[in-house]
C-alpha cells in the first residue's frame, strides 16, 4: 500500500472487500495517508464505485462489498457438510442474481437447554466475516421452520361442504389435504397446485400458494416434474441480455478448419448441433486413423462469474421432456452461435487424435479453431447411406467423409470389445406426441451403427481430454464410475446364482466378467432381466476431481468434454484445456482451481435432479396414455420384487406398474430377497423377477404417474433353483389355516406348464 498516493480503482475495491467490517472515507484516507485535494479525488472515486454497484453504502456513511452480508441476517439451514458443520444461506439469496452463495458455518449452541437447529430451520444470526465470501454465524434466536410446500391435484368432491381436496403427486405422501374456500387462491378442480400446510398433523388443512396448470393439459405433465424437482426455468434478464449481445467470434489465432469437411450427425428432431466429426487414414501408420472431434466453443461466450455463467451453473444440465427442453443456455447461444449449423463459420474446440490399427489412442492435440460444417446429417440417413441407399446430399460425401468415419469406427469398436467395456444394450423408450400434445405412440428407439459411431468418437475425445489435463498437471473434473459396492455385488451374485449363472469371487470384478454372463443369456428369455439386474448393481456415475476410473467403459481416465451446450462439467473441462494449452480468453480462472470438489458435488446433484425429473415426467405421460386402456390385458414381465408386491413392465410400451401383494389372493406370501421372489407359504407357488405374465390394468393415475395391475395368467416362469427348505410348508400341514385362492382372476386350475410360450 503506497502512502500519500490515491489508490487505483482495483486497489480501493480490494481494500474495501478485504476488510471484515465496513470502512468509511476517513478510514480509507488515513490508511493511504491522503490529504487535501487527494481526499476530494477519493470522494469522487468512491462515488463512481457506488454508482457502478461495485460497493454499497450504509447509513453510517461507510462502504462495504455489496456481496458481503450485514452483521445480522435471517438464514436458512440448508445442509450438513462432510465434517458435520451446519451450513446456511441468506434467506433471500438468489444464485442467479446475487452470485454463488457465501459459505456460512453455523456455530451450534453449547447449551443443552437450547435445541440445535436442523436443516430447514430459519434463524436470526450474527455474522462474522472469516474470509472472502466466508462467514461464521452465531444464532440469536430460532425463527422456526419454513412452511413445507407440497405439489398436488386439487379437486372438489361432492359432499364435502365446500372443502376442496388436494392429493399429493408424490406417491410416498399418503395424506390428503383440505382446502377451505378462502384458501383456494383461484384453483379450479383438476388443477395441479402448490400448497402449504396451515394446520397441524391432525387437521390436514392447507392453502393453495400457486397454480401450475390443469391436469387435462398434457403440457402440465412436464410442469409437474419441473416444479417437483425445482428445475430452474426462467433465465434472469441479465443472462438473456448477455446472450442477445453475443456476436460471431473472431478468427484471431484460431486454427482454420473451414475447408475440412466436418459433419454433424444427430437425430431428426435435434435443434442444436454441438459436435462435428471427421476421419481419414493415417499415412504414417497402416491401419491407423486421424480423427477430429470439433465441439462448440461455449467457453468463448460464457465467461467466468458473468450472469450467463451463474445461470448455467445453477442449472448444471439441460433437462429433456417429451414436449420440451429446459436448456442450460438460452436459445440465442444453444441454437445459434454455439450450434454448428451447415455452411456457417463457428468457433470450436477441437480434439485432434491419432489411433493405431488396434484402436489405441497414440497421441492427441487440442486446438481452438474455426470450422464450417459441410452437412447436417442424421443417424437414419447416414445408416441408409452405408446400407447402399445414399440420398442426394450424402452421395458426394461418401468417399471423403462417410466411409472413413465408419472405417475409424470399426477400429474403435474392436478396441472397446478388446478392453471389455460393459455391453448393456438396453432398449430406450421412444415417445411420439400427437398434435394435441398427448402421447400418440410408445415404442423402442432403433439402435443403429451410426449411433454407436458417434458414441465411440465422443468417448475417445473424452479420454483424450482427461489425458491432456493430466499430462499438463491441470485440474480435471473426471466422470467417475466406481466398481459396484460389495453389498450390491453380493446381491447380484446371489440372484444370478438362482439362474445357474456364476459371478467370479475372490478377485477384482471386471466389466468383461459381466459381459460373459450377458453373452450366456443373450438368446434366452431372461436376457433383458439379467441386463436390468446388472444395471441396477452398478455404482452411480458422478463428477469428481479424484480419478477412480470408469468401470462401465473399462477406462482408466475419463472426463466429459463433448457437450458444453447442455452439461456444465464439459464447460469446466473446456476452460481447463484452454488454460492448460494457453488458447486465449475464457480459460479456467485461478479462483476456480480450488473449487473442483464443490463443482463435482453440485453438478452431480444437478444431474440426479434432471434424471429424476425426466423419469417422473415419462411415468406421468405413460400413465396418461394408459388411462384410456384401464381394464385391458397386456403381456409383461416382473421387473422388481418387494415385500409389498411386484413391479412389472409391459412389453412394447415399457410402462411400469405395481402388482400389490393383496391382489395375489388370500395366501400369505413371503419375500425372498436373495432370489428375488415372493413365495406362497402354503403352496410354495412363486412369483419372481423375469416371470412373464398376462396383466390387467386396473388403475392409471396421471397425476402421480402410478399404474396398478392384477395378474390374469402366468405365461412363463423363469427357471430357478429349488426354494430353500425354510420357505416350504411342512408336508400335510398348513400353517396359515384353510386353503386359500392363490392368485386373483386366474380362472380354473390347470397344468402350469401346458400354456408356456416363448
Amino acid at each position: 500500500m503506497a502512502k500519500g498516493k490515491v489508490p487505483t480503482r482495483d486497489e480501493l475495491l480490494a481494500f474495501i472487500r478485504e476488510n471484515e467490517t465496513p470502512v468509511g472515507k476517513r478510514e480509507i484516507a488515513r490508511a493511504y495517508g491522503l490529504k487535501g485535494d487527494q481526499r476530494i479525488e477519493l470522494k469522487e472515486l468512491l462515488r463512481d464505485l457506488r454508482d457502478a454497484g461495485d460497493i454499497a453504502p450504509d447509513r453510517a456513511k461507510t462502504f462495504r462489498d455489496p456481496q458481503a452480508l450485514t452483521e445480522t441476517a435471517v438464514l436458512e439451514i440448508v445442509t450438513v457438510d462432510s465434517d458435520g458443520h451446519l451450513l446456511a444461506v441468506p434467506r433471500r439469496h438468489d444464485d442467479e442474481k446475487d452470485g454463488p452463495a457465501p459459505r456460512i458455518e453455523v456455530v451450534v449452541p453449547s447449551s443443552r437447554t437450547v435445541p440445535a437447529p436442523a436443516v430447514g430451520d430459519r434463524v436470526l444470526a450474527s455474522l462474522k466475516r472469516r474470509g472472502k465470501n466466508t462467514y461464521e454465524a452465531r444464532i440469536i434466536r430460532r425463527l422456526g421452520s419454513g412452511p413445507k410446500k407440497i405439489l398436488g391435484l386439487y379437486e372438489e368432491p361432492d359432499g364435502r361442504h365446500g372443502l376442496g381436496l388436494v392429493t399429493p403427486t408424490d406417491r410416498k405422501l399418503r395424506r390428503e389435504f383440505d382446502v377451505r374456500p378462502n384458501d383456494r387462491n383461484g384453483a379450479l378442480p383438476g388443477d395441479i397446485v402448490w400448497i402449504e400446510e396451515t394446520g397441524g398433523a391432525l387437521t390436514r388443512r392447507a392453502r393453495v400458494v400457486e397454480r401450475i396448470g390443469p391436469m387435462s393439459d398434457p403440457r402440465t405433465v412436464s410442469l409437474i416434474a419441473i416444479a417437483a424437482n425445482d428445475i430452474p426455468v426462467d433465465f434472469p434478464e441479465a443472462a438473456l441480455e448477455e446472450a442477445e449481445k453475443a456476436r460471431a467470434a473472431p478468427m484471431g489465432d484460431r486454427l482454420d478448419l473451414r475447408d475440412v469437411p466436418l459433419v454433424t450427425i444427430d437425430g431428426e428432431d435435434a435443434r442444436d448441433f454441438d459436435d462435428a466429426v471427421f476421419a481419414e487414414p493415417d499415412p504414417d501408420h497402416p491401419g491407423g486413423w486421424r480423427l477430429l472431434v470439433a465441439i462448440a466453443d461455449v467457453a468463448w461466450y460464457v465467461r467466468h462469474d458473468r450472469p450467463l455463467d451463474r445461470a448455467a451453473y445453477r442449472r448444471g444440465t439441460s433437462v429433456y421432456f417429451p414436449d420440451r427442453v429446459v436448456p442450460m443456455l438460452p436459445e440465442q447461444l444453444s441454437n445459434h452461435w454455439c450450434s454448428l449449423v451447415p455452411r456457417e463459420d463457428r468457433p470450436v474446440l477441437v480434439a485432434e487424435m491419432w489411433i493405431d490399427a488396434q484402436g489405441h489412442l497414440k497421441r492427441h492435440k487440442f486446438h481452438r479453431a474455426m470450422m464450417r460444417s459441410a452437412a447436417r446429417l442424421t443417424y437414419n440417413r447416414v445408416q441408409h447411406a452405408m446400407n447402399g441407399m445414399p440420398d442426394a446430399e450424402i452421395e458426394p460425401l461418401m468417399d471423403r467423409v462417410v466411409r472413413p468415419l465408419y472405417g475409424a469406427y470399426r477400429v474403435l469398436l474392436a478396441a472397446r470389445e478388446a478392453r471389455g467395456a460393459l455391453d448393456l444394450d438396453l432398449p430406450e423408450r421412444l415417445v411420439t406426441l400427437g398434435k394435441d400434445g398427448h402421447i400418440a405412440k410408445i415404442g423402442v428407439r432403433e439402435r443403429l451403427d451410426s449411433h454407436k459411431l458417434i458414441e465411440e468418437f465422443m468417448v475417445l475425445a473424452n479420454v483424450a481430454a482427461a489425458q491432456a489435463l493430466e499430462q499438463r498437471h491441470a485440474p480435471c473434473l473426471y466422470r467417475v464410475h466406481d466398481q459396484p459396492d460389495l453389498a450390491k455385488l453380493e446381491a447380484l451374485r446371489e440372484f444370478l446364482g438362482t439362474l445357474g449363472l456364476k459371478v467370479p469371487t475372490g478377485q477384482r470384478l471386471r466389466p468383461a466378467d459381466l459381459n460373459r454372463i450377458l453373452s450366456e443369456v443373450a438368446d434366452k428369455p431372461v436376457s433383458q432381466l439379467v441386463s436390468q439386474t446388472v444395471l441396477r448393481s452398478q455404482s452411480q456415475a458422478v463428477y469428481s476431481p479424484d480419478n477412480l476410473g470408469h468401470f462401465g467403459l473399462a477406462l482408466a481416465r475419463y472426463a466429459h468434454f463433448t457437450s458444453p451446450i447442455r452439461r456444465f462439467p464439459d464447460l469446466i473441462v473446456h476452460r481447463a484445456l484452454i488454460a492448460a494449452y494457453g488458447l486465449g480468453e475464457g480459460g479456467l480462472v485461478a479462483d476456480d482451481k480450488g473449487r473442483f470438489t464443490e463443482f463435482g458435488e453440485h453438478l452431480s446433484m444437478c444431474e440426479r435432479r434432471a434424471v429424476a425429473a425426466e423419469r417422473s415426467a415419462m411415468d406421468r405421460y405413460v400413465a396418461n396414455f394408459m388411462a384410456g386402456h384401464v381394464g385391458a390385458v397386456f403381456p409383461g414381465r416382473v421387473s422388481s420384487v418387494t415385500r409389498f408386491g411386484l413391479f412389472a413392465s409391459l412389453e412394447g410400451t415399457g410402462a411400469d406398474g405395481l402388482i400389490p401383494i393383496r391382489s395375489l389372493g388370500q395366501e400369505f406370501f413371503r419375500h425372498d430377497e436373495g432370489r428375488q421372489v415372493l413365495i406362497g407359504e402354503r403352496t410354495g407357488e412363486t412369483f419372481g423377477l423375469g416371470d412373464r405374465l398376462q396383466l390387467k390394468l386396473v388403475e392409471a393415475d396421471a397425476a402421480t404417474g402410478g399404474l396398478m395391475f392384477e395378474i390374469v395368467d402366468v405365461i412363463e416362469r423363469v427357471e430357478r433353483q429349488a426354494a430353500p427348505r425354510s420357505f416350504r410348508a411342512p408336508p400335510g400341514k398348513d400353517r396359515r389355516g384353510p386353503p386359500r385362492r392363490p392368485v386373483a382372476h386366474r380362472g380354473p386350475p390347470r397344468d402350469k406348464g401346458s400354456r408356456r410360450r416363448k
